[in-house]
C-alpha cells in the first residue's frame, strides 16, 4: 500500500510540473530535470532498440554532452558513433588498437570530433573526426598493462587522465605532444617493490572540484589525489593520496575495486569485487594514511573486520556513519563500472554477472529494478545527461537503449525475494550456490559445471572460476580469455 501511495504522489507531482511548465511557471530545463528524476519513469524503463554492428563484446558506451550521439568500443577494435534515437551509424572506424577497446570518450567542447580511447594493449589513443568522414588516429602513450578507464576533466577540451594495470597514472594535455607520468600507485602495507604495485581498474574526477581525482584497483582502497600537489618540473610528485576510502570491515578482506563514480556533491561510489557497492560521503574518508587511521579507531572497531557485509542495512551507521550499501548484483568475473543515474544523481546503476541491470534509489539503497540486459554479463551502463534514458552493453555484440516505454510501471524489487528466486547465496565464498542466470534457453551458458559441457575449460579472474565451454560458448570464452 505504501508503494502505491508513493506512485500516486509521484504521478500528481508530475501532472503539477507539466501544468506549471505549460503556463510558464516552470522553465523547460527545470521540467526536464524533474522529469528525468521521476521514479515512475525509472519503473517504466524497457528496451527501445538494440544497436547492432559490432562483431565482438561491447566494452564501453558513452554519450556526448548533448546526449544525441553515442560512442561505443568493442573487442573487434572498432569505434562506432551512433545516432541512437533512430539506431543508425554515423561513423565507424578502426581504433588502431591491437586488442580489445575498453574505453572511448568524447572530449567536451570539440564539436564531437575528438575522441580518446584506451584498450587491453595498454595504449591510449586519440581519434580526430575530419570533414568527409575521415578519421585520423594517433598513439598518445602506452602503459605496461591494460588501460580500462580514462577520466575527462569536466569542461576541458584538452585535459584527461588514464590509469593502467601497471599502476601508473598519466596526465594528458592535448595541447602538448607528450603525456606526464604522475605516479605509480603502491600498496600501503607491502614493503616488497614488485608486490607493492596496485593494478588499477578505475579513475574518476570530482565534478565539483576537478583538482581531485580518485583511482582504485586490486586492493582495498579508493584513493583520492590532489593534482595541485604535482610540480610540473618533476621535482616532486603527487603519489601520496589526499584521502582514502574503504569500509572498515573490508580492510584486508577484499579482492579490490572495479568501478568508481563521483556524484554531483562529491560523494564517491565504489564497486567491490565479490562484494557490494558502497557510497562514501566526502567527509568520511580514512585520511592519507588509512592503515594508521584504522588502528586508531575506537574500541568498538576491534570487531569491524568480522562484520558480515550481507547483514548491513542500506544505510548503516554501525560500521561507519553515513556509509550506504547497494546490494543484489554480482561483480566477480569482469571489470564492471558503476554509475549514477538522474540529473542530480538520484539513482545508482550497475551491471552484473547475472546479465541484469540493477538500479537502486541512492538515498536509501532500495533496489528498484533488476532488468535482464544481456545473455551473460552487463559491464557498462551510461545514462543520458538530462533525460530518462540509459545505454547498456556487455558480453553480447550490441548496445541496448532503455527508455520509459512500458504502459505499467514495474513493481519495485523485494531484495530478499529476488535473491531467493535467483538462488543467490549471501556468502560470496560459496560460488556454486551463487547462480544468477536469466532462466532463458542459453545452450548451457549458465556457469553450472554441467556434465554435458566439454572438457576444455577457461580460467579467468582469480584462477578458480573454471567454466566448461561448448562451441556455442566461444564468444563468451574468447572475451574473458582476452582480459589480462
Amino acid at each position: 500500500m505504501a508503494t502505491s501511495g508513493k506512485r500516486k504522489r509521484s504521478c500528481s507531482s508530475g501532472i503539477l510540473n507539466l501544468c506549471q511548465r505549460e503556463v510558464g511557471f516552470l522553465s523547460p530545463r527545470t521540467f526536464a530535470h524533474r522529469a528525468g528524476a521521476s521514479e515512475d519513469l525509472v519503473l517504466r524503463l524497457g528496451i527501445d532498440r538494440k544497436l547492432s554492428k559490432h562483431e565482438g563484446c561491447v566494452n564501453t558506451v558513452s554519450l556526448n554532452a548533448d546526449g544525441n550521439i553515442l560512442v561505443s568500443g568493442s573487442d573487434d577494435r572498432t569505434v562506432i558513433l551512433w545516432d541512437w534515437a533512430v539506431g543508425s551509424v554515423r561513423i565507424s572506424f578502426n581504433s588502431g588498437h591491437k586488442n580489445n577497446v575498453f574505453q572511448a570518450r568524447f572530449m567536451p567542447y570539440t564539436g564531437d570530433r575528438t575522441i580518446v580511447t584506451s584498450a587491453a594493449d595498454g595504449e591510449v589513443r586519440l581519434a580526430q573526426l575530419r570533414e568527409g568522414g575521415q578519421v585520423a588516429v594517433k598513439l598518445l602513450a602506452e602503459h605496461d598493462g591494460a588501460v580500462h578507464k580514462v577520466a575527462i576533466e569536466p569542461g576541458s577540451p584538452h585535459v584527461f587522465f588514464s590509469c593502467g594495470e601497471d599502476g601508473l597514472v598519466r596526465h594528458f594535455d592535448l595541447r602538448s605532444k607528450s603525456s606526464t607520468k604522475l605516479f605509480i600507485c603502491r600498496s600501503f602495507t607491502s614493503s616488497i617493490a614488485y608486490m607493492s604495485l596496485v593494478n588499477l581498474n578505475a579513475i574518476a574526477i570530482d565534478p565539483r572540484n576537478p583538482n581531485f581525482f580518485a583511482v582504485a584497483g586490486a586492493d582495498d582502497y579508493a584513493r583520492v589525489y590532489d593534482i595541485r600537489k604535482y610540480k610540473w618540473d618533476g621535482s616532486t610528485n603527487c603519489g601520496h593520496p589526499y584521502d582514502c576510502f574503504c569500509p572498515p570491515h573490508l580492510i584486508d578482506h577484499t579482492e579490490g575495486i572495479t568501478g568508481l563514480a563521483y556524484s554531483d556533491t562529491s560523494e564517491l561510489l565504489a564497486s567491490y569485487i565479490n562484494e557490494f557497492i558502497y557510497l562514501f560521503p566526502k567527509d568520511q574518508g580514512l585520511g592519507s594514511n588509512p592503515v594508521a587511521a584504522f588502528l586508531e579507531l575506537d574500541d568498538d572497531s576491534d570487531d569491524k573486520s568480522e562484520v558480515d557485509a550481507t547483514s548491513l542495512s542500506p544505510i548503516d551507521t554501525n560500521v561507519r556513519p553515513g556509509l550506504r550499501v547497494y546490494k543484489g548484483h554480482r561483480n566477480r568475473n569482469t571489470v564492471k563500472g558503476v554509475s549514477f543515474f538522474g540529473p542530480n544523481c538520484e539513482y545508482v546503476a550497475s551491471g552484473s554477472d547475472c546479465g541484469r541491470i540493477f538500479i537502486w534509489r541512492k538515498k536509501d539503497g532500495e533496489l528498484l529494478r533488476a532488468m535482464e540486459g544481456d545473455k551473460y554479463v552487463v559491464n557498462c551502463i551510461e545514462s543520458h545527461p538530462y533525460t530518462t534514458m540509459i545505454a547498456s552493453s556487455g558480453m553480447e555484440n550490441d548496445v541496448k537503449i532503455w527508455v520509459p516505454n512500458t504502459k505499467e510501471p514495474a513493481q519495485t524489487v523485494n531484495l530478499d525475494e529476488f535473491l531467493m528466486t535467483s538462488r543467490l547465496d549471501s556468502d560470496f565464498d560459496n560460488e556454486d550456490e551463487y547462480d544468477c542466470d536469466n532462466d532463458s534457453d542459453d545452450d548451457d551458458n549458465d556457469d553450472d559445471h554441467d556434465s554435458d559441457d566439454d572438457d576444455d575449460d577457461a580460467s579467468f579472474g582469480d584462477g578458480d572460476d573454471d567454466i566448461d565451454i561448448d562451441d556455442n560458448d566461444m564468444d563468451y570464452y574468447t572475451h574473458f580469455n582476452n582480459w589480462p
